[in-house]
């Protein structure tokens, strides 16, 4: 891709701007929804809206005139989805547990954060070692 394209691509359109407002009223009811139930809000920021959204923008918004072809792109997305999610998991269980032990939110972000990026690489690692599945 060369630098036109990139700019193009990465240019903002009306699109865009429905697609950001969407997404932030999701988030924006997620975190008002928690000030009533901490499970509800967490049932549904659980739920891949975000990735449903950009599943349906992918199928509307593409410029492959190949229905194969598009199709494929999106199973590929979800597939790979599923492979990047795998090591943000325990940051669930580690979030509670560290901030119940009395850690800082901010440090306890940051541990997590790191912890998701070293069990990403070992996932990565793992998979291209032991399968045929390459995420990198």
């Amino acid at each position: 891709m060369d630098k036109n394209e990139l700019i193009k691509v990465l240019t903002p359109n009306l699109h865009d701007v429905v697609k950001i407002l969407l997404t932030a009223v999701i988030i924006l009811v997620v975190t008002k929804l928690q000030l009533l139930s901490d499970r509800l809000s967490a049932l549904l920021i659980a739920l891949p809206l975000t990735s449903i959204l950009a599943m349906i923008w992918m199928r509307h918004e593409s410029k492959v005139p190949d229905q194969v072809t598009r199709i494929e792109s999106i199973a590929n997305h979800a597939y790979y989805t599923f492979w990047f999610v795998l090591p943000t998991m325990p940051m669930f269980l580690v979030i509670p547990w560290m901030l119940r032990k009395g850690h800082g939110f901010y440090f306890t972000l940051f541990v997590n954060a790191a912890l998701t990026t070293a069990l990403f690489w070992l996932l990565v690692v793992t998979l291209k070692k032991f399968t045929s599945i390459e995420l990198m």
